[in-house]
């Protein structure tokens, strides 16, 4: 491992699965659902009725106080950088090289929401006098950087649901540039709110499995029929090797490369071609050959269309080798923290070689001529994982990883 290489040495996370890395990392590995009916009267008149919420509340693991400052996607990146910080052994550096970088798809909608129904409702007086710091989508980011003290720069991708796979881009470059040692990186998202539910409904992207919600998110099923909405935060804090070495710092797994394009084609359709290039840019940004990723963490949110045009970029980029997973079977579609889960999930499954089911898959879609790990986690032996992230706009951003010696 020489100077150059970017190492992970923490993770947090609060997701549908767990309010930690541990326990989404166990119900990853076991198959569970974090997708359920939403109760609430304001759900009962939409198409969709279901979504993916947080397993624990925030306010149950932080000040309320504080929380009421903070929209709820600020509320999860805090509470994910706090336990990736703690998990890296909080470092001791030097606030100028220390950055953070936390990407989102719509920073904190649910205030921008809930105000303008007050504003309408009750009038400007009643407005909260955070508005603007609560619904700014660079807030998570610049919340973090007060928390950790972060000096070396704050940044906040916004490219839909590739923004937290970029965020951890761009961490690798500011690490690889000299221009940090240390980067809290990943992304964040919170939106389960009747206007994206119907608007997503309206473009006919989400599942309408009302009366079976953990069945809902399919991915490479033949029966699929759109994405379940989902909430989470999930954080890296990524280093320059060589400083992780002078402190004898653990590491889960080396960020190797990175591969970004885009599409310049349609707002909300992919390309294969994109996703092709994206692929190629981040393996050999890593050094390596394509033969040598053992493993892929398909960004595959269940969309009928989506699901086939990744499945033919990966059989094209890497070939069909490789054992494919998609979690959003079981987190839902977590938008602008959805890189970052799947940047944590393809880490985890090099640390501990084993690589979590893609469930609900009862029917491989016999377009998709893969090797699609289904049923039950699987014990492998591989030292490369490549983790896609594809959003609205022609994002795409790949990501490999590989083990440390």
């Amino acid at each position: 491992m020489t100077a150059d290489h970017v190492l992970v040495t923490g993770l947090g996370a609060t997701t549908p699965l767990g309010g930690d890395v541990a326990s989404t990392w166990a119900a990853l590995l076991a198959g569970h659902s974090g997708v359920s009916a939403i109760e609430e009267d304001w759900a009962a008149d939409l198409p969709v009725r279901i979504a993916a919420r947080l397993k624990v509340e925030p306010t149950e693991v932080m000040d309320r106080v504080q929380a009421r400052k903070l929209d709820r996607c600020e509320q999860i990146a805090l509470i994910a950088a706090r336990q990736a910080w703690e998990d890296a052994g909080s470092p001791e550096v030097d606030p100028e090289r220390l950055a953070v970088v936390i990407g989102t798809g719509s920073g904190g909608a649910l205030t921008m929401l809930g105000q303008d129904d007050i504003l309408e409702s009750s009038g400007a007086r009643r407005v909260s006098p955070y508005t603007v710091p609560m619904f700014m989508p660079n807030g998570s980011a610049a919340w973090v950087s007060m928390e950790l003290g972060a000096r070396g720069g704050v940044h906040t991708p916004v490219s839909a649901c590739a923004s937290g796979a970029e965020a951890i881009s761009m961490a690798l470059d500011l690490i690889r540039l000299g221009r940090a040692d240390v980067v809290v990186a990943g992304g964040t998202e919170a939106f389960i709110h009747a206007m994206p539910i119907a608007g997503f409904a309206q473009a006919r992207a989400t599942s309408t499995r009302n009366d079976a919600p953990q069945q809902a998110s399919r991915p490479f099923d033949a029966d699929r029929d759109g994405f379940v909405t989902g909430e989470g935060a999930t954080i890296l804090v990524l280093e320059r090797a060589e400083f992780a070495a002078a402190r004898n710092a653990r590491a889960h797994a080396a960020l190797a490369g990175a591969g970004i394009t885009s599409d310049a084609y349609h707002i909300t359709a992919g390309t294969q071609e994109g996703q092709v290039r994206a692929m190629r840019k981040a393996i050999s940004d890593a050094g390596l050959e394509a033969l040598a990723i053992g493993h892929v963490h398909a960004h595959a949110t269940s969309t009928p269309q989506g699901d086939l045009t990744e499945a033919a970029s990966i059989a094209e980029a890497i070939g069909p080798h490789t054992a494919v997973t998609a979690t959003k079977s079981m987190t839902g579609h977590l938008f602008g923290a959805a890189g970052a889960i799947g940047a944590m999930s393809a880490v985890l499954a090099l640390r501990d070689q084993i690589i979590p089911p893609t469930i609900n898959l009862d029917k491989l879609d016999p377009e998709v001529k893969l090797d699609v790990v289904s049923g039950q986690a699987r014990q492998a032996s591989f030292k490369a994982a490549l983790a896609n992230s594809f959003g609205f706009g022609g994002h795409n951003v790949s990501l490999v990883f590989t083990t440390t010696p």
